[in-house]
């Protein structure tokens, strides 16, 4: 059964120390929900050497743009060095098969000042219907749904909160009802200390992954504590 290592939002000592090492042979895929140091994010890419997928949080710098040509990155047709975390497949606003898995990626927060990375409502709401339709042509091709959706602000009313940064979105609410997945992870909702209980929308799983959890994918059995 394949297991993910699952981060957001908060650096955890142990995954600085050699106890990730000793993990490394219980994780098959590494899923990041935004706002940590990309340094963080390489140090886990090299000490587990899994593959690794992303989205930014409102407090990543702007990754719009960027792509990959014969070996260089490029932005608005011109070499450009990346910025984002080396090792790690972006997969905000696309949906990409990694490691036998498929992810959908929404970045990004209620937009509430001039940060990147940060949508309105409609904003969102365009980018999660683009990614819903890129999700259903891949499903009619190979029968095959998203697995996880993977943002790092929660859906409206699911485990976000009552003020403006950290409202939800209601159209994660909509992707979810289309795409179906097994898992919604995200980040944001820092849970300062308090129990964060998993949600339940339809036949999907939300979970507040701040800090790190270690989750076996949709079909498996429970997550490590």
């Amino acid at each position: 059964m394949r297991k993910v290592l699952t981060v957001a939002d908060e650096i955890v000592d142990s995954l600085w120390t050699d106890w990730i090492h000793k993990r490394a042979g219980d994780v098959d895929l590494v899923l990041a929900a935004g706002d940590l140091p990309f340094d963080y994010l390489e140090h886990l890419s090299d000490a587990l050497d899994r593959p690794c997928v992303f989205v930014p949080g409102n407090h990543d710098v702007d990754l719009s743009g960027y792509s990959r040509s014969r070996g260089l990155s490029v932005r608005d047709g011109l070499p450009a060095e990346y910025p984002g975390p080396a090792g790690w497949v972006n997969a905000d606003g696309r949906v990409v098969d990694v490691a036998g898995v498929r992810i959908a990626g929404l970045g990004g927060s209620i937009r509430y000042n001039d940060g990147p990375n940060q949508w309105t409502e409609r904003q969102q709401a365009r980018r999660a219907a683009k990614v819903t339709r890129s999700a259903a042509r891949r499903a009619r091709r190979d029968g095959r749904r998203v697995d996880v959706l993977l943002t790092h602000s929660p859906p409206l009313d699911l485990g976000d909160r009552d003020d403006p940064p950290h409202r939800g979105f209601a159209c994660l609410r909509t992707a979810i009802e289309r795409m179906r997945p097994g898992l919604m992870l995200h980040g944001h909702i820092h849970p300062h200390g308090q129990p964060v209980p998993d949600r339940v929308l339809g036949d999907t799983r939300i979970v507040n992954t701040v800090g790190h959890r270690i989750l076996e994918l949709p079909g498996g059995g429970d997550d490590e504590p």
